[in-house]
């Protein structure tokens, strides 16, 4: 079971394009200012199975998916079968947000880069907020492309292709 705390369709603020984005419960970074803060409560929300988020990202035929929270991570042991069939069963990208950063994931988030095209890292910081970014809040956050970075053993950021 995975802790759901929302599901938004067709959102565009939390990667390329429409997306799917499941905003799931439990986060000890705890950052000020954070957008979210309800969502740091680990028994919150809703326990959904891996066949019910599947149907929910089925159904929308032309949305991508992002994860975001609260911290993904801490449920990365749930959610890999999940990333599994999304890529096995659909031709859709997954973005994570983490409060994490790429050089400390904790090892049980390791197996989901074989999943993840595009992990956000780090911690929202107040003083570094910039309302005129891509996709993050503040400017110490990455767009990392996932599979760039493990073929050249460093954090590659994700760029647009427009």
């Amino acid at each position: 079971m995975i802790k759901v705390l929302d599901i938004l369709h067709d959102t565009t603020v939390d990667g390329p394009g429409f997306r799917t984005s499941f905003y799931l419960s439990g986060c000890a970074h705890k950052c000020p200012g954070c957008h979210n803060p309800q969502s740091w409560d680990f028994s919150g929300g809703r326990d959904m199975t891996v066949d019910e988020m599947l149907e929910e990202i089925k159904a929308d035929k032309f949305a991508d998916v992002t994860f975001s929270g609260g911290d993904p991570l801490y449920q990365a042991e749930a959610l890999l079968p999940l990333m599994q069939r999304i890529k096995a069963e659909t031709d859709k990208t997954i973005w994570v947000y983490t409060g994490f950063t790429w050089e400390n994931l904790p090892p049980k988030a390791k197996p989901l880069l074989d999943y993840i095209d595009v992990l956000v890292d780090g911690p929202f910081v107040m003083a570094l907020r910039d309302e005129d970014l891509l996709f993050r809040g503040s400017s110490n956050q990455r767009l990392i492309d996932v599979t760039l970075s493990r073929q050249k053993g460093s954090v590659v950021e994700w760029t647009r292709d427009f």
